[in-house]
């Protein structure tokens, strides 16, 4: 079992059920560290979807911040009661650079995170923090994929 487990969320029920596969493999005198980072734009985004104006940088970080904090306050407090000792951190920034650095910082055993399983031309679009966590090779990271299945229909051939 692993001593210290660092869980990257990102407020989706999707993300949260990497905390339960946390559980399953962290000692029981280890310990979950939550991480959540905030990002904000530099620039518009423009795209498939409608023009997002940008905020302002201090602005929204006021807001979001307790935000996220109070989530996670929460999520800690429940993983605490299992009697597994839990830790957050809430961080502005680009997620992959925050979930890397987190982890190195920290000396984690590994990385559970949960992944939206998109490819192709979605995976181009909206990038993959997964991904590129995998790549950064920081340490073991266990990847708990989408419920969701996609269904691929197949052409009709006429008879």
């Amino acid at each position: 079992m692993l001593k210290h487990v660092l869980v990257p969320l990102d407020g989706s029920k999707l993300a949260e059920e990497a905390v339960h596969h946390a559980l399953d493999i962290v000692a029981p005198d280890g310990r979950i560290t939550l991480v959540c980072a905030i990002e904000v734009p530099d620039v518009p985004v423009y795209g498939y979807y409608p023009p997002v104006t940008m905020p302002d940088y201090e602005s929204t970080k006021n807001e979001l911040l307790p935000i996220a904090r109070h989530y996670l306050d929460g999520l800690t407090a429940d993983i605490n009661k299992s009697g597994i000792k839990a830790a957050f951190e809430v961080t502005m920034g680009d997620p992959v650079t925050v979930i890397a650095e987190t982890a190195e910082r920290l000396h984690v055993d590994a990385i559970v995170m949960s992944t939206h399983g998109r490819s192709g031309i979605g995976r181009f679009l909206f990038g993959s923090v997964t991904n590129k966590i995998l790549s950064a090779k920081i340490c073991p990271v266990f990847v708990i994929p989408s419920k969701e299945s996609i269904v691929h229909e197949k052409p009709v051939k006429d008879a």
